[in-house]
């Protein structure tokens, strides 16, 4: 009777539209990710005064991260609880790693609002899957 109930939530958690908030919010983090990377490329060719080597190495990390991100928000959002639990600990880690990046790391002011909107895009997606 407990695999039914696994099952069961399992089903209902395919279908929710929470899930597939969740999947859009980690999509558009993926979005802007990548956008920051093309960015980062073409400014350090036109206005290199505008890309440090911190906004190269972070814009990078954060795009591999929000690659893996997506992976695993997908997977939940087709019902895996592993894939769900991934997330919430993926999550979490990412808005402490947000939030010293945006206080501690000399990054230009336009990449600042780049972090600061993914970091607000994860923080709706914890509000949500920590609300299941």
């Amino acid at each position: 009777m407990d695999k039914k109930s696994t099952a069961d939530r399992a089903n209902a958690q395919k279908s929710s539209p929470v899930s597939h908030l969740v999947r859009r919010l980690i999509a558009a983090y993926l979005a802007i990710s990548c956008l920051t990377v093309a960015a980062i490329i073409v400014l350090s060719l036109v206005a290199p005064d505008q890309v440090n080597s911190n906004a190269w190495v972070r814009g990078i990390i954060v795009a591999m991260t929000s690659v893996l991100t997506f992976v695993f928000a997908s997977r939940a959002a087709a019902g895996k609880p592993r894939a769900l639990l991934r997330l919430r600990i993926v999550v979490v880690v990412l808005l402490i790693a947000f939030t010293a990046v945006l206080i501690f790391l000399p990054l230009p002011v336009w990449m600042k609002a780049e972090q600061s909107v993914c970091c607000a895009l994860l923080l709706m997606t914890a509000i949500l899957i920590f609300r299941r």
